[in-house]
């Protein structure tokens, strides 16, 4: 646990997807909230249709989901919401004239039904 899901639209071609997982996953790290590195599973996804409101302009988002196991204060929440914007702000040269919205949600996932199992370790 966590799991981090990371949606991008295609018309950001300066966003190298694994440099971002990377420095999302070492931010995870280093709040102290999760076990071992390795618990840490996330994924990136290039969106290739997708729509930025109603406007001809063309618009770009990422969007940062983080589902971990429930039990974390809101405030201790917040902090991770921050701390992953903050990267998001930090992951690159934006291009001008497009308009881009980093966006990061956290999803509880129930503590009680969660399971997991670590094969060939």
């Amino acid at each position: 646990m966590p799991h981090l899901h990371m949606e991008y639209t295609a018309n950001l071609p300066q966003l190298n997807a694994d440099v971002a997982l990377i420095r999302l996953n070492n931010t995870l790290v280093g709040s102290g909230q999760f076990g071992a590195e390795f618990d840490i599973k996330s994924r990136a996804v290039k969106v290739e249709t997708f729509k930025v409101g109603t406007a001809m302009g063309e618009r770009a988002f990422i969007h940062v989901k983080l589902a971990l196991l429930s039990g974390r204060s809101p405030q201790i929440k917040k902090q991770l919401s921050q701390s992953l914007l903050a990267v998001l702000q930090d992951l690159c040269e934006w291009p001008a004239g497009l308009e881009v919205q980093l966006c990061v949600e956290l999803v509880d996932i129930d503590r009680e039904s969660y399971s997991k199992t670590a094969i060939g370790v």
